[in-house]
């Protein structure tokens, strides 16, 4: 059957793309969304399995074809999702999980509208503030703009379907496996499929 969509937003420094790794390593019917984006790849990053690396003219013309059912701008760069991917990859009966922050979410939900989303919390504002001075690598002018853009981001919780708080990872990660099975299980996901098999009952 179909798969499922899982949106996850977080703010930077809530410790999400460890938790998504393991999620996803634990689960082999979960498939991360590859984003087209502008930016150049990372050392270790690989085309196609991180991210679709294109020119900003060719992000703009997918974008203007309605090829994207999703698109931001953030840190200078742009991402987006392609429809025809996602669709296709839920044909195959996975469960798609998606990195995105809230505007993003926004379009995915209006795009997808049965698309589930998943916001994680620090512990606190201060928590965040001290992983990401924890780094090391941040500039004093970087480091406010992404706490800036944190409590922005916190504002847009309440229209999120699940909270996961990350205080302890191995039971954040428990809270996000319960979710991807609480998902699985809905009668709007499930019934569709299943009922021509009990009609003659």
């Amino acid at each position: 059957m179909p798969g499922v969509i899982l949106v996850v937003t977080a703010p930077s420094g809530t410790g999400k793309t460890t938790l998504l790794k393991k999620l996803l390593a634990a689960d082999p019917r979960l498939k991360f969304s590859v984003s087209y984006t502008t930016r150049r790849p990372r050392p270790g990053e690989t085309p196609g399995r991180d991210y679709f690396f294109v020119s900003p003219a060719e992000f703009h013309r997918l974008k203007d074809r309605g090829g994207l059912v999703e698109w931001v701008e953030q840190f200078g760069y742009w991402y987006g999702t392609s429809r025809e991917w996602v669709e296709q990859t839920l044909a195959q009966d996975l469960d798609l999980v998606f990195d995105i922050e809230t505007r993003g979410a926004r379009s995915l939900k209006a795009a997808f509208p049965e698309a589930v989303l998943i916001f994680i919390l620090p512990p606190s504002l201060a928590a965040l503030e001290s992983r990401l001075r924890g780094r090391g690598d941040l500039e004093p002018l970087e480091l406010a703009r992404r706490l800036e853009e944190g409590r922005a981001e916190f504002q847009e919780v309440p229209w999120y379907d699940f909270l996961v708080v990350n205080d302890d990872l191995e039971q954040a990660l428990s809270g996000l496996q319960a979710i991807v099975s609480a998902v699985r299980c809905r009668t709007s996901h499930l019934w569709a499929q299943l009922a021509p098999q009990f009609e003659d009952f």
